[in-house]
């Protein structure tokens, strides 16, 4: 195999298929990219079993054939590679020459047969939608899935086709998120939860260019993301995710509408005087048309007044104040409308379109 790229196209599609390759594994053929120019095309491919991503690369075809090379040495090579005409070539023992300009690395390749393949994937049941929009969409909920293992489905996002919207919704069992948008077209209903891992590569990949589509295809264990030159393989979280319309309410005792970047602010100097560890609540005392912000912890204290339109009762409530943060800092809207029921049950933050809701439980105070 001999091939030859202009550095920039092939550190891309290097950096690309990096997202895929896992950080520790058992099995050393999972290490590698597989450069695969047995066809037309040249294909760079990485597979950690649960998440495959295979995205094409513009080059020249000398010899065809196709060779496994450790990942991480290959993109710090060609990172540091002049930016000029680069090329690989493989001889039958998989010994593995990098060219480019004056530098020459010799290094040890492994067989293409040995690497695993994407699983083929039935494109039946797929939606549409610009890249700029599921970028935004994961943008906007994936901050509040859980990290941790004890429960599958919080680590994953439930993806819900219906009545032609989709809808994105994360929860760490202490707040919701949830995303809302029509679609172009009609499409079949689906309902299938996705790994958080697999959303955020497919974020950081994504251009968000709002004229570009990105295609997602359903099966019952798999989804496939086609976008660009790129293919993204992730297996699915098996389960049934929460019913989470059971947790959501239109009713409220009291209402206030606020300026954003104001709240966002004060709750900014606010965590100033909280440790990283420390759980001291943010304390808001809605009174008329007046919220007083109040945090107290061992290091000081701070009281901020904040101007709001209020309906309803006056009502005394506290928060951690980065669940508030992530929320608020997602919303474009310059305006936000905060609904509360009392100091012990769940605050929303929503629009009147319902395109968003972020469900925040109070702490106690």
């Amino acid at each position: 195999m001999k091939l030859s790229f202009e550095k920039s196209y092939l550190l891309n599609g290097i950096n690309i298929a990096m997202k895929a390759v896992p950080a520790r594994t058992t099995m050393p053929i999972l290490e590698c990219i597989l450069i695969d120019a047995s066809d037309e095309e040249i294909k760079l491919t990485a597979n950690d079993m649960e998440l495959g991503i295979e995205t094409k690369v513009k080059g020249s075809i000398l010899e065809p054939g196709k060779i496994a090379i450790n990942a991480k040495l290959l993109s710090e090579i060609v990172r540091k590679l002049p930016d000029s005409q680069v090329v690989i070539d493989a001889d039958e023992n998989y010994n593995v020459v990098i060219d480019c300009e004056k530098s020459n690395f010799k290094i040890a390749g492994k067989s293409g047969d040995e690497f695993s393949y994407l699983p083929y994937i039935e494109k039946d049941h797929y939606i549409s939608l610009s890249q700029f929009t599921l970028k935004e969409m994961i943008r906007q909920t994936i901050f509040s899935i859980a990290q941790g293992e004890n429960n599958k489905q919080m680590t994953g996002e439930l993806f819900e086709v219906k009545d032609d919207f989709l809808r994105v919704i994360s929860l760490d069992g202490h707040r919701i998120s949830i995303r809302r948008m029509k679609l172009k077209d009609h499409y079949e209903d689906e309902k299938v939860i996705v790994p958080g891992k697999t959303l955020s590569e497919v974020s950081k990949i994504l251009s968000g260019d709002s004229d570009k589509e990105i295609v997602i295809y359903f099966t019952n264990n798999h989804i496939l993301f086609e976008f660009d030159d790129t293919i993204v393989v992730s297996r699915l979280i098996e389960g049934q995710y929460f019913n989470v319309d059971q947790m959501l309410s239109n009713d409220y005792e009291t209402k206030i509408s606020l300026n954003k970047r104001e709240f966002l602010d004060t709750i900014d100097r606010s965590m100033l005087l909280i440790r990283e560890n420390d759980k001291k609540p943010l304390i808001l005392s809605v009174r008329d048309d007046n919220m007083e912000a109040a945090v107290k912890s061992a290091i000081g204290s701070l009281k901020e007044d904040i101007l709001i339109r209020k309906e309803g009762k006056d009502i005394t409530i506290g928060f951690n104040p980065k669940f508030l943060i992530d929320a608020l800092r997602v919303i474009d809207d310059e305006e936000v409308d905060m609904y509360m029921v009392n100091s012990k049950a769940p605050c929303f933050i929503r629009d009147s379109e319902g395109a968003y809701i972020y469900l925040i439980l109070p702490v106690n105070i």
